[in-house]
C-alpha cells in the first residue's frame, strides 16, 4: 500500500489529481471490506471516508435505494426543495435510472454554474457514486437498448468527456463486479479509467488475520493449528469477508482451525463465490496408481519436485496431454494432483448464452487463479472449451473472444510456476496452434493404449484396483495379437466378467471369465478414427522419451501422410 492506500485507490488519486481522468470504473472484488485505520469499510464507505474525505457533497445512487447524499446533505436537500416543489421528497430518493441520472446531471450542472460565479458558496468538490452500474448502463448495442438505457449511457459518457467536469473537482465512480457487464461504450471510453479491486494478497491477508486477532478473535492463534502466516497463505484466494466467515464458523462453534477444515472450507467458499465455474480436485490417487507410462510419470514427478523446491523458472507454463479416448488422460491428471501439494482446479463450462457473461466468467476465474498463489488448472476436452482464433458466425464472435482471453492469460510469464495449465484432448489438432505453442503449453505428452502384454496386465490390475476388486497375476488374461484396448474398454471387460461372476458363475476362475469376455469383445467400429487420434498425438509430442518404440522410427512426413489418409474417417 502506498500512503496507506490500496494500489487501486492510489492510482485513482494520482489520475484525478493529474486532471487526466474524472471518471472511474471500479470492478473485481467490490463486495469485500477494506481495512483502514482499524476499521473495516465497504467500498462505498471507503470512498466516502477516505477518497472523498474533504469533499463537500457525495451522492450515491443504485436502483434499489435510489439517490442519497452521504455528504452535503443540506445543500442537496435545499436544491431538491427548490426544483422539486411538492414532488421534492419523491425526487430526493428517485430510483428509476433515467430520472435519477437526470436529477444528478442537473445537480452537477447547477454546481458547475455556481463555481463560475464569483462570491458564491456552492459546493466545490463533488463525488458521484453509482453502485450496481450494470443495472443502470448495461452491456448491449445502442440500437438494442431501450430509450432510457441509451440516455443513461449518453449521460455517463458526457460526465467523462465534458472538459468542464474534468477541470472541476467532480469525480464520477461506477461500481460493478464484472467490467464486461457495463456498456462497452463506457468501458472503452479513453476518458474513463478502469480500476480492478483485487482479492487480497498473502501479505494483505496476514495483516487482516493479525487485526482479527486483536479486534474480533483474540483466541485465533491458540485455536488454530498453524501459525498466522501459514493461515494467511492457506486463505489466499478468498476475500476478507470469505476468510472471516470461515474463521467465524469454526471458532463460534467451538472448533479448532485444522488444516483439513481450512482446506475443505476454502474450496467450498471459492467454488460458491465462483458460481461453480471452478471445481477443486480432491484426488485419493497418486501416480503410483497409473500403470505403465514410466517416462511420463518420471517427468511429472520431476516437475512436482521443482515446484516444491521453488524453482519456478525451470517449470513449464503448461502441458498438453493428447491421446485417443480411453488412454487415461483425465485419470493421469487426477493422480498427479494427488501428490502435487498445491491446489488443482477443473475449469468447468464458463460459456454463457448472455452477451458479455462468458467474458465476465473468465475474468472472475482469472482473478481467483491469480490470488491462489500456486494452482494447476485442468481443462478437459480442451478442443471444445478453448475457442478459435477466428471465432464463428454462429456464436457472435464468442469463440474468438474466449480464445483471445485464454491466450493472453496463458502467456503471462509472471504466472510461470504459479498458474500451471493442463489441457487434455483426444483431438489436439483442433486446439489453436497459438494456445498450444511453446511459452503457453510447453510440454506435449502423448498417451497410447498398452503396447505389450506386460503393459496390458499392469493396466488390468490398475483398473481393477480403481474398482476395488484387486486381481492376482494368475487372474490376468492374455490379449490376442492385433487387439488394442484402452482403459475404458478394459474397465468394461472387468465389469462384464464381474457381472457373470455375481450372477452365479463363481466356480469359473476369474482368468477364464476374463479371457472369455476378451474373446467376445468386438473390434471398435471406430478403429480408423482412433488411429487418427494416435497419429495426431505423435505429431504433437515434444519429447521422444514419451513415444512407444513403434513410433520412434516414423518420420514426420510419414506421420503427416497417415494423418491425411485417416482424415476422411474422422
Amino acid at each position: 500500500m502506498a500512503n496507506g492506500l490500496p494500489s487501486w485507490a492510489q492510482e485513482m488519486r494520482d489520475l484525478f489529481r493529474s486532471g487526466s481522468t474524472a471518471q472511474f470504473l471500479l470492478h473485481g472484488n467490490i463486495f469485500d471490506i477494506i481495512p483502514n485505520l482499524g476499521k473495516s469499510l465497504s467500498v462505498e464507505q471507503f470512498l466516502d471516508d477516505v477518497m472523498f474525505e474533504k469533499y463537500d457533497v457525495v451522492l450515491h445512487y443504485d436502483r434499489g435505494r435510489g439517490i442519497r447524499a452521504t455528504k452535503g446533505t443540506r445543500d442537496y436537500a435545499d436544491w431538491i426543495d427548490d426544483v422539486g416543489g411538492k414532488d421534492a421528497k419523491l425526487l430526493a430518493t428517485e430510483r428509476d435510472p433515467a430520472r435519477a441520472l437526470e436529477i444528478i446531471d442537473q445537480y452537477i450542472l447547477r454546481c458547475l454554474n455556481l463555481q463560475q460565479l464569483a462570491g458564491t458558496n456552492g459546493p466545490k468538490r463533488i463525488g458521484i457514486v453509482i453502485s450496481f452500474a450494470e443495472f443502470v448502463v448495461p452491456r448491449g448495442e445502442a440500437l438494442q437498448l431501450g430509450g432510457g438505457y441509451s440516455q443513461n449511457v449518453v449521460k455517463v459518457l458526457a460526465w467523462a468527456n465534458d472538459p468542464a467536469i474534468q477541470q472541476a473537482n467532480i469525480a464520477t465512480i461506477l461500481i460493478a463486479e464484472q467490467l464486461h457487464d457495463i456498456n462497452e461504450l463506457i468501458t472503452e471510453n479513453p476518458h474513463a479509467a478502469k480500476l480492478k479491486i483485487p482479492l487480497p494478497s498473502e501479505a494483505e491477508m496476514l495483516d487482516y488475520m493479525q487485526s482479527l486477532k486483536v479486534t474480533a478473535f483474540p483466541e485465533l492463534q491458540e485455536k488454530c493449528e498453524v501459525p498466522l502466516d501459514l493461515l494467511a497463505r492457506r486463505l489466499t484466494g478468498l476475500s476478507r469477508v470469505g476468510a472471516r466467515t470461515l474463521i467465524s464458523m469454526s471458532l463460534k462453534n467451538g472448533r479448532t482451525l485444522t488444516s483439513k477444515y481450512l482446506s475443505d472450507m476454502k474450496k467450498q467458499i471459492i467454488e460458491r463465490e465462483c458460481q461453480d465455474l471452478l471445481e477443486f480436485v480432491e484426488s485419493p490417487f497418486t501416480l503410483d496408481n497409473v500403470s505403465g507410462m514410466d517416462p511420463v510419470k518420471s517427468w511429472l514427478r520431476e516437475d512436482a519436485a521443482l515446484l516444491k523446491k521453488g524453482s519456478l523458472i525451470a517449470l513449464p507454463m503448461g502441458y498438453l496431454i493428447a491421446g485417443r479416448i480411453g488412454t487415461g488422460k483425465t485419470f493421469l491428471v487426477n493422480c498427479w494432483a494427488g501428490e502435487l501439494g498445491i491446489p488443482c482446479v477443473i475449469l468447468k463450462n464458463f460459456r454463457d448464452k448472455w452477451v458479455g457473461a462468458t467474458e465476465s466468467n473468465l475474468d472472475k476465474i482469472f482473478s481467483v487463479l491469480r490470488a491462489l498463489g500456486q494452482v494447476v488448472v485442468f481443462v478437459d476436452e480442451a478442443d471444445q472449451m478453448t475457442g478459435k482464433r477466428e471465432g464463428g458466425d454462429n456464436d457472435g464472435g464468442l469463440s474468438g473472444r474466449v480464445y483471445a482471453a485464454l491466450a493472453k492469460e496463458m502467456s503471462d510469464t509472471r504466472n510461470r510456476g504459479r498458474i500451471i495449465w493442463v489441457f487434455a484432448t483426444s483431438r489436439p489438432d483442433l486446439v489453436e496452434v497459438d494456445l498450444k505453442r511453446q511459452g503457453r503449453l510447453d510440454v506435449h505428452i502423448p498417451l497410447f493404449p498398452p503396447q505389450t502384454q506386460d503393459e496390458y496386465k499392469a493396466l488390468f490390475k490398475s483398473v481393477a484396483g480403481k474398482l476395488k476388486f484387486p486381481l492376482a497375476d494368475a487372474d490376468l488374461p492374455e490379449i490376442p495379437p492385433g487387439v488394442e484396448l484402452g482403459g475404458n474398454e478394459i474397465e468394461g471387460i472387468l465389469v462384464r466378467a464381474l457381472r457373470q461372476h455375481e450372477l452365479g458363475d463363481q466356480k469359473t476362475p476369474m482368468k477364464d471369465l476374463l479371457s472369455k469376455v476378451v474373446a467376445d469383445v468386438r473390434p471398435s467400429p471406430h478403429a480408423r478414427k482412433l488411429q487418427y487420434m494416435d497419429y495426431v498425438a505423435v505429431k504433437e509430442c515434444t519429447d521422444t522419451r514419451f513415444l512407444p518404440e513403434k513410433y520412434l522410427a516414423i518420420l514426420p512426413d510419414e506421420i503427416d501422410r497417415e494423418i491425411a489418409r485417416l482424415q476422411p474417417y474422422v
